[in-house]
């Protein structure tokens, strides 16, 4: 199952891109036998300022035709890495061939496209900056890979 983050702006350099691409290196790694990855990321950019709903309009053009959609949102379920691990398996076992983790701008997700998502995943109530909410979702995965990898250092 092919894992794509979709988000609105464009990561520069700096300590979160570093931090990123080690995650995403060992997903990919990772997860290449458990039928998981690789990881891109699919930014899109409103450069016109015109507000979440054309965020949305972007992000659904990016957002592969059939993919599993999970909103990243402070509104969403809180979960343990294991039960993540546990969702992430079972979409891939469902044959699901992609899936598509929507990050928002500042204003956050359109209320209509977080609506259509299948899941809505949350990193706590608290609102994380969005460069680092995609560093930790790429931890997330990386773990989750671990997890159903059965690493000894992440059996439960």
């Amino acid at each position: 199952m092919r894992v794509h983050i979709c988000a609105v702006g464009r990561m520069r350099a700096g300590p979160e891109k570093v931090l990123f691409d080690d995650y995403q290196t060992r997903f990919d790694r990772t997860g290449r036998g458990l039928g998981l990855g690789p990881l891109s990321v699919l930014e899109v950019e409103d450069k016109k300022s015109l507000g979440m709903g054309a965020e949305a309009t972007l992000l659904e053009r990016v957002v592969p035709k059939g993919a599993v959609i999970c909103a990243l949102d402070e509104r969403g379920t809180v979960m343990s890495s294991p039960k993540f691990a546990n969702t992430l398996g079972g979409w891939r076992d469902a044959g699901r061939s992609d899936l598509a983790f929507i990050i928002g701008g500042a204003d956050g997700i359109d209320p209509e496209l977080r609506a259509r998502a299948d899941a809505k995943l949350s990193f706590g109530s608290m609102v994380w900056p969005h460069m680092l909410a995609r560093v930790m979702l790429a931890e997330q995965l990386y773990r989750a890979a671990s997890i159903l990898s059965g690493s000894p250092y992440h059996r439960v």
